[in-house]
């Protein structure tokens, strides 16, 4: 093996520097810090690549439906905790909750108004993709237990912490409809609805296909 003049003058120094028999440690790479676990959203092409792939079809009747064949649509999670409980621990800032898990205290941000909300009575968990409205788009023909699993999925973006008065403007309906008060979050909101109907192969009507692919549009101008 050759060694250069550089490579034995370096060797030399360290001899000298670091005392005999000390331990030399091995530099470890920074730890990252953790991140909050959010839903995986998918970006504006391949949301559009998704609504390509959607069957389009006529809404099924809603005769029939009533949350309770979404039952339990608040499934626990952890220990004590039921799916809405972790969207807003998730969601908001400074959440403290009682020994049963519900939030007495913290800040939530809801993005389809653009409201900041310090009381957990001034919010909701939405489902982006309203039960009734996905009801008539396929689940009707669910299972109970897929129909519980798409009320409680913590997977997919379809639980959101927004305000109530939002939530209960937006009620049961789809993009073709209504859309979120902030134009900001339009993008964001179609990549979402589609995300969650692609992945539990959900049909949109035409209207529905029309409206996202325009809310798309405004993805590239924020």
């Amino acid at each position: 093996m050759i060694f250069t003049r550089r490579a034995v003058r370096v060797a030399l120094l360290t001899l000298l520097v670091i005392p005999v028999g000390a331990v030399v440690a091995t530099p470890q790479p920074a730890e990252a810090a953790p991140r909050k676990r959010l839903p995986a959203e998918s970006g504006a092409a391949a949301a559009r690549r998704m609504l390509a792939q959607l069957k389009v079809a006529r809404p099924l009747s809603i005769r029939g439906y009533s949350h309770k064949r979404f039952q339990p649509r608040w499934a626990h999670h952890k220990g004590t905790c039921d799916a809405r409980e972790v969207v807003l621990a998730r969601d908001g800032r400074k959440v403290r909750r009682n020994a049963a898990c519900h939030p007495v205290k913290g800040v939530w941000y809801s993005p389809y108004d653009g409201k900041r909300l310090k009381s957990e009575k001034l919010v909701d968990v939405d489902h982006l993709v309203p039960l009734a409205y996905a009801w008539r788009s396929g689940a009707k023909r669910w299972s109970q237990a897929r129909r519980r699993a798409f009320a409680n999925d913590l997977a997919r973006p379809e639980l959101i912490t927004v305000s109530h008065s939002a939530n209960i403007a937006k009620g049961g309906q789809g993009p073709q409809s209504w859309r979120p008060q902030r134009r900001a979050y339009w993008c964001r909101y179609a990549i979402s609805w589609i995300t969650v109907k692609h992945h539990y192969r959900l049909f949109v009507t035409r209207r529905e296909r029309e409206a996202l692919h325009n809310m798309l549009r405004t993805c590239g101008t924020r």
